[in-house]
């Protein structure tokens, strides 16, 4: 793992998203449906893979509370295991929920899924009210003060400035540009826009390892490593391995998001990481040991 390039995930590696996008995730649901899915099952969506975005994992969990309604749908662990098996993200869960039921049940949940809605309340609740009106254009649909404010930093100076002297750094990111700007500025990674991927910047989103092919492009890099804390962030460098011939490329899993202790490290090396850290201020000692 001798690299010469550093990729790093934001959400859950540089900033703690459990009680903004992730409570945003349970908040909009529940405020568009009366009811919602548990905090622990975020996890799950996450861990059945293709939801790097968030916007799409709360549209996911909000059919399987709209399902739950129409008929004894099966626990959310089996829901997210079925998503998995037909390849993740936001069309499987559709796929499954189809499944599960009959023609009139499904008419009567996909008529009341309303995706422009919750991501209107989701936006209002991470943003709040005066940011939502910067990024988003409009007025928002409540007044509140966003969750945005609560992302505690897991990344200090010293470890960026490690990383920064000793290899390209770059970025890799579900989350908006505008959004991405904000984070990154609060953890104070100044990185040139070529050098970085947020949600605008490429249809697929991780794991498909276009972004960080390109990013190991720019950058002239021979061995990259990826630094995240999800599935998907480990099956993206993964896919850039195996889609790229002349490059190699390592995922490095992070314990500071939804995977944690023994469990979290067992996890993410059964899926094909090169390395798991309790946090990303290990990543320079990693990289030093190696």
């Amino acid at each position: 793992m001798q690299v010469d390039a550093v990729v790093l995930d934001i959400d859950g590696v540089l900033v703690d998203v459990a009680d903004s996008y992730r409570r945003a995730i349970i908040e909009s649901i529940e405020r568009v449906y009366g009811d919602t899915i548990e905090k622990a099952a975020v996890q799950q969506f996450k861990d059945a893979g293709g939801f790097n975005n968030d916007w799409e994992l709360t549209y996911a969990a909000a059919l399987f509370v709209l399902a739950g309604r129409e008929s004894t749908v099966a626990d959310i662990a089996a829901f997210t295991d079925a998503i998995a098996e037909r390849g993740g993200g936001l069309d499987a869960a559709e796929a499954v929920v189809r499944d599960l039921l009959d023609d009139p049940a499904e008419d009567r949940v996909f008529d009341a899924w309303n995706r422009e809605q919750l991501r209107d309340v989701f936006q209002t609740l991470y943003l709040g009210t005066d940011r939502y009106r910067d990024i988003e254009g409009g007025e928002p649909p409540f007044t509140a003060p966003g969750y945005i404010h609560d992302e505690p930093l897991l990344v200090d100076g010293e470890t960026l400035s490690a990383l920064q002297d000793r290899f390209a750094v770059g970025v890799v990111t579900g989350r908006p540009a505008a959004e991405a700007d904000i984070a990154l500025e609060r953890v104070g990674l100044d990185l040139p826009a070529e050098h970085r991927f947020t949600m605008d910047d490429w249809e697929e989103g991780k794991p498909h390892p276009a972004a960080l092919q390109t990013l190991a492009e720019r950058f002239d890099a021979e061995r990259v490593a990826f630094a995240g804390d999800t599935l998907d962030d480990v099956a993206t460098a993964v896919n850039a391995d195996a889609a790229d011939d002349d490059r190699v490329y390592y995922g490095i899993g992070v314990l500071t998001g939804g995977l944690t202790g023994d469990a979290g490290r067992q996890t993410f090396a059964n899926n094909g990481a090169s390395a798991v850290i309790e946090s990303v201020t290990d990543l320079p000692e990693l990289l030093d040991a190696v």
